[in-house]
């Protein structure tokens, strides 16, 4: 692991772990010598890093240079734990984990009474509906859409019939009880939306079709609106 690369993890880790943190905690997580933990907290207060503690104490991080202080109020801070924690709740482990270190950086950049509003924050997010196990790696999805790449799925509808296709993702939707693909099927020639729990088999393709997928993601859901709008007229109609 290169020397940068490391100081910014040791630095995400003084904002995260519980405080005074020990050398030899720092020097588990990044699988270096407590005598590189102390040069490295030196070299960290030396761009402007106010760590408070010494070898044998543990360290705390009082004040992060990295991040600007920021300002917000109740409703505000309360809005960002809430969807950070809601993040954590439904999130394959990649992104919980990204919710969770966005959340040590914000409660490391706060003022101490803010800092306190956001550990005590009111709000929660829980799921009281188990989702259905999903076999993929939601994170190299995540990539592919995020690359305009295209993916080849096995795939059981809800009668069980299983189809090969090949895709184009344009979003991830995260529903009540489950998370779903929107994309162009190649197979159908047309949109259409995935259950990740269907998705037995994923495989990202080497060919892409960028730049399109803002356009097609645009007409996708004006499909799909117009689609419910249909729905509902014709629901109107039989009551």
């Amino acid at each position: 692991m290169a020397r940068t690369e490391r100081l910014l993890q040791m630095m995400q880790l003084l904002r995260s772990l519980p405080a005074p943190i020990k050398a030899a905690r720092l020097a588990e997580e990044l699988s270096i010598s407590k005598r590189s933990v102390y040069r490295d907290i030196d070299s960290l207060r030396a761009t402007g890093a106010v760590i408070d503690g010494a070898a044998g104490f543990g360290y705390t991080l009082i004040e992060d240079p990295a991040l600007p202080p920021m300002m917000f109020n109740t409703d505000e801070t309360e809005a960002l734990v809430l969807g950070l924690r809601e993040v954590i709740a439904v999130g394959d482990p990649v992104l919980a984990q990204a919710a969770q270190d966005v959340l040590a950086k914000i409660r490391a950049c706060l003022p101490e009474r803010m800092r306190q509003q956001m550990q005590n924050s009111v709000l929660h997010a829980k799921r009281f509906h188990q989702r259905p196990e999903i076999h993929i790696d939601v994170a190299a999805l995540r990539k592919a859409t995020r690359d305009e790449s295209v993916i080849h799925i096995e795939y059981a509808d809800m009668k069980g019939v299983k189809t090969s296709r090949d895709l184009w993702p344009l979003s991830i939707v995260f529903m009540d009880q489950t998370l779903v693909l929107l994309a162009k099927c190649q197979l159908r020639q047309d949109f259409r939306a995935f259950r990740f729990d269907r998705i037995s088999r994923l495989k990202v393709l080497q060919n892409s079709f960028r730049p399109h997928r803002v356009t097609l993601l645009r007409d996708c859901l004006d499909r799909f609106k117009q689609d419910a709008a249909t729905y509902r007229a014709s629901h109107r109609k039989e009551n």
